[in-house]
């Protein structure tokens, strides 16, 4: 679908919503009747003709999705400035594995990791268009693993919003990745321990969101990728990447994605969506394979999660996947509504798929095995969760003959017990976080429950 008009507004996967435009929408996050808000059409990629650096082609690919909300050069501004933060000149480099494989690198943000490279753009939009409505907004997150610290390095210190992050408490993020957000000493962001599992956290962030009253009070809104402005800026690195291999090749690239949550890869169809030429996508899932196993069977099946070496996947329900099963069922926000409810309902249910995507999964074991394999080889240490991307490569029997472009979601540093058992060598981390491990952790603690959890963020945010 091409968009006909500069004034895009977005609407509910579940069809019982309000229109928005793009500032509502980034600051509503979850929809009323539960859905994600997705654009009523995706506009076409703009020529890209003389955009050189990254952020001039994050401004021009972005721009349809907000343009009637922001001034243009406001906007440019605070592009370059968010990628500004990053330690890369390229910010998201291609670099060449072999032959025919390349590695996108996006963990040269400010918390190495994926995460940054939408959320330091989403802080600065959040906080651009709350000042000029004159109002604050809390900002509550549950994290996997990552999210949480970017989220929170996205907002620290920022006048209009506070930041709550929920994760799972227990040993299920890695001690760097707990450290990151715990180590942050400001009053406008909080790190808090829930028990239970990410999607424990996810459905407490989800119920909260539908707590109307609650949410009206504290003035709730979401940096999850349940917000659009998490997609829209992730779609960037697929064209960057895209144009990168093409250059070299001539040829469009299939996208191997380490997948949890199911943002990251759904930036990459939307992209898609918008005109970009893209060979397939990879889902690749550890043993937490309920991504993979709908790819082959076609049946989303909830099963326990299972803790493994690349926590950030370690997730049942992918939210999603909301997003792309509402297109799937052409836009039919009922049929999408009465799918998710089925599932919740039962834990299973029949889903269609998308053409040109394969899964694949990887155990830790057979993850140790890749990144083993590529130090030897190379000298360059994986992090799990790109190990996976890397690895499921190679498990899919009918890939097509073209490029494949493995994303590299974070720094091996976030988790160097994994790595180290892999190859005997531990990652250094990089110089702004050489003293992680002497910094003093800030933490609450909170059992995974709705109530307990909207009485403590009335509690916090409270300064």
């Amino acid at each position: 679908m091409t968009a006909t008009t500069s004034a895009l507004h977005y609407v509910s996967t579940r069809g019982d919503a309000p229109q928005l435009d793009f500032a509502d929408t980034m600051l509503t996050g979850l929809a009323p009747d539960g859905g994600l808000y997705v654009p009523v059409q995706f506009p076409r990629l703009p020529d890209l003709a003389g955009a050189e650096s990254y952020a001039e082609v994050a401004g021009a690919v972005m721009w349809p999705f907000l343009d009637g909300t922001i001034e243009r050069a406001a906007f440019d501004a605070i592009v370059a400035d968010a990628y500004a933060t990053f330690d890369h000149p390229d910010v998201c480099p291609v670099v060449r594995l072999d032959e025919r494989r390349w590695m996108l690198e996006l963990f040269h943000g400010p918390t190495m990791a994926f995460k940054d490279v939408a959320l330091q753009l989403v802080g600065r939009l959040f906080d651009h268009f709350l000042q000029e409505r004159d109002r604050r907004a809390t900002i509550l997150v549950a994290t996997s693993g990552d999210t949480g610290s970017a989220a929170m390095a996205a907002t620290v210190g920022r006048a209009a919003l506070d930041c709550v992050v929920l994760f799972p408490d227990g040993g299920r993020v890695s001690d760097v990745q707990r450290r990151q957000m715990t180590t942050i000493d400001a009053p406008n962001v909080h790190a808090v321990a829930a028990s239970g599992s990410f999607d424990d956290c996810q459905d407490i962030v989800k119920g909260a969101f539908a707590d109307r009253l609650f949410r009206d009070e504290v003035q709730l809104s979401a940096m999850n990728s349940i917000n659009w402005g998490r997609v829209m800026a992730q779609v960037v690195y697929y064209v960057t990447a895209a144009r990168a291999v093409r250059a070299e090749t001539g040829e469009a690239p299939v996208f191997s994605v380490p997948t949890g949550n199911f943002g990251n890869v759904l930036a990459g169809w939307v992209a898609q969506e918008m005109g970009l030429d893209v060979a397939g996508f990879v889902v690749a899932s550890n043993a937490n394979d309920v991504l993979t196993r709908w790819l082959e069977t076609g049946a989303i099946t909830a099963e326990p999660v299972v803790p493994t070496i690349s926590p950030s996947m370690d997730i049942q329900v992918s939210s999603n996947l909301e997003r792309l099963l509402f297109d799937l069922l052409d836009r039919d926000g009922r049929a999408t509504a009465e799918l998710l409810s089925e599932y919740r309902a039962t834990g299973h249910v029949e889903a269609p798929r998308p053409e040109g995507w394969w899964g694949a999964r990887l155990d830790d074991a057979e993850t140790r095995a890749v990144i083993a394999e590529h130090h030897e080889r190379s000298g360059m240490l994986l992090d799990p969760h790109t190990a996976v991307g890397v690895g499921a490569v190679d498990r899919v029997a009918d890939l097509p003959d073209a490029p494949v472009v493995c994303l590299a979601t974070a720094h091996p540093a976030k988790f160097p017990d994994a790595v180290e058992s892999a190859t005997g060598v531990r990652p250094p981390l990089p110089p702004h976080y050489a003293d992680l491990y002497e910094r003093e952790e800030r933490v609450v603690e909170v059992s995974a429950d709705l109530p307990a959890v909207q009485a403590l963020v009335r509690r916090l945010i409270q300064h």
